[in-house]
């Protein structure tokens, strides 16, 4: 039961972490804001560079992915915290159960993942050049989440024994 309660309890720390990231990007919308406004807009990286053309100037658009970014976080924490309560529901029950009791909790990390490895990583790192910016550069916390996520992921994922 050690091992379960482990994965419940390391389940709903990363769907608090969630829910903590989007309380705070609704709340203090404006300062988080500036952040997504500069890395679409790309005014911060390399002067002269050739992919300039990738810029986002529009503040609709920002406004957009803003609010893209903010509703992917949203339901990270929704099926984290959703997955972390079934699995404790089930946790008493036989180990396929339990299994069984893990989707929505691998539904919220790969959630949790695309927008912390694919979003800040893949799209603001490499396609808005983000890495270049030494003020708007959100990498090495994008980087602390999603390993974050795939460690407790994997955990989670570990085979369950039955309940003696």
């Amino acid at each position: 039961m050690t091992s379960r309660y482990a994965k419940i309890a390391m389940t709903l720390a990363l769907a608090a972490f969630a829910f903590m990231v989007t309380f705070n990007n609704i709340t203090d919308y404006g300062s988080n804001f500036a952040f997504v406004q500069h890395v679409f807009s790309m005014d911060t990286t390399f002067p002269d560079n050739a992919a300039m053309y990738r810029a986002i100037t529009t503040p609709a658009l920002w406004h957009a992915g803003y609010w893209l970014i903010i509703a992917g976080e949203g339901l990270t924490f929704v099926l984290l915290l959703l997955g972390g309560l079934r699995m404790l529901g089930a946790r008493g029950a036989s180990a396929a159960e339990f299994h069984a009791s893990k989707k929505l909790m691998i539904a919220g990390a790969t959630v949790g993942f695309l927008v912390w490895f694919f979003g800040f990583m893949v799209v603001g790192g490499e396609w808005f050049l983000m890495w270049q910016s030494d003020t708007w550069n959100g990498q090495d916390a994008a980087f602390k989440f999603y390993v974050a996520i795939i460690g407790v992921l994997i955990f989670v994922n570990q085979r369950d024994d039955e309940v003696a």
